[in-house]
């Protein structure tokens, strides 16, 4: 067991001070010390907080007073969520915090994940919350934030809230005491995947493996893109390989697999060596057949199984697609390769395959090259993206650049 550790003890003073209280006292029982942070908003505070509400608004730039004038209480949730991430990531950076643990109802919940969505992964995160039995999506995202149904609302203690509340506390305390093992210290190179483009992926991999690298596989699936620009962005990664950027043909034309505007920002805002490929900018997924928007009516489709459509992108797609990659591209301050598999960007746009399409293909090629910075370097090669050659191209060019940098 690690030392004494000290656990945040995060939430609305006011509302549920005397469940936190509870909270610290069972923490404090286990020998870890407690930080109390009040994001309470409404009524004077029934836990003393060691970080007060006016502190917390202080580091996070927000006129408390006109705030909690304006009477609005969306507002203050959204505003105290922010604040509450300044001072956990601020509390974070200065050593002062090991873990943090939360109990809230809706508002609460709000608040408390959204600081906690602040923090990286691996950093203890625990959320007691009347929301966890439901679609906990929002308030978890892309990070490891434990969910926590806490059975009876938040609203005083009682025979189940003890014993919840106890759990609670055991289950951030042994969080915070786990000791992480260290037997493997490989760099780590995060890679996108999907069904069309695993046989380039799994290729690539294997020759990163076999140079001394852990290599992350994310599967193209929204949620999978969103992870993986989390890990990377919080400076776990070494390397990147982006072979399957699908996810914003997604976002573009409306699927339902976009991981977001700021799919492919990660990289280039911590300069981490990459290479980028169009894997899969071919298609845009839908659900079952009958779920596909009205307007596409008239498209080209592919049934991937009876519960995944894909519909062909066709130029005037592609070539925005083209844009949007390489205007990305440009923003990355590290070094970066694209390359381009110039017979097919899947397994279904391959000679021959329901989605053959050379004109949109061309299109978006020609976009890439347009718009992408002449110093950025572009691999051109006449094969399909899944054959071995081109995933050998992709593992050499991150391998050099890692070896550089």
């Amino acid at each position: 067991m690690r030392g004494m550790a000290t656990i945040a003890i995060l939430g609305t003073m006011d509302t549920k001070g005397d469940e936190h209280g509870f909270v610290a006292e069972q923490i404090r029982a286990r020998g870890h010390k407690t930080l109390v942070i009040d994001v309470g908003t409404d009524q004077p505070p029934r836990l003393a907080p060691d970080i007060t509400r006016e502190e917390v608004t202080g580091i996070g730039g927000i006129d408390l007073p006109a705030l909690v004038k304006r009477h609005d209480r969306g507002e203050c949730v959204a505003a105290m969520g922010n604040a509450a991430a300044d001072v956990l990531v601020k509390l974070l950076s200065e050593g002062r915090i090991d873990g943090v643990v939360s109990l809230g109802g809706g508002g609460g919940t709000s608040i408390c994940t959204a600081a906690m969505r602040a923090l990286p992964l691996g950093f203890p995160k625990l959320m007691v919350s009347t929301l966890a039995s439901g679609n906990t999506a929002q308030y978890v995202g892309v990070k490891d934030i434990v969910m926590m149904p806490s059975i009876v609302d938040v609203a005083g203690l009682n025979r189940i809230s003890r014993v919840i509340l106890t759990r609670a506390a055991g289950a951030i305390s042994g969080m915070v005491e786990a000791k992480i093992p260290r037997a493997d210290d490989k760099p780590i190179i995060v890679a996108s995947m999907f069904g069309n483009t695993t046989d380039c992926v799994q290729r690539a991999k294997s020759q990163c493996e076999a140079a001394g690298y852990e290599v992350l596989v994310f599967h193209a699936t929204g949620t999978g893109g969103r992870t993986m620009e989390s890990l990377i962005e919080s400076g776990l990664a070494a390397g990147v390989l982006d072979i399957t950027t699908t996810e914003w043909a997604d976002e573009l034309v409306g699927g339902v697999l976009g991981a977001g505007p700021t799919r492919l920002d990660a990289a280039g805002k911590t300069a981490t060596p990459a290479i980028v490929t169009p894997g899969c900018l071919d298609m845009v997924n839908f659900g079952a057949r009958d779920t596909v928007p009205a307007k596409f009516a008239n498209r080209l489709f592919y049934q991937h199984n009876p519960q995944v459509t894909l519909m062909r992108t066709n130029a005037a797609e592609c070539a925005e697609l083209g844009r949007i990659l390489a205007e990305k591209v440009n923003g990355y301050r590290g070094p970066v390769t694209v390359l381009l598999p110039l017979k097919a960007i899947s397994v279904v746009s391959a000679p021959g395959g329901s989605f053959h399409d050379p004109a949109a293909d061309a299109a978006l090629f020609t976009s890439i090259k347009k718009h992408l910075n002449p110093k950025i370097p572009v691999i051109e090669m006449d094969c399909e993206i899944n054959a071995p050659a081109f995933a050998e191209a992709c593992a050499n060019a991150l391998l050099g650049m890692l070896v550089k940098n």
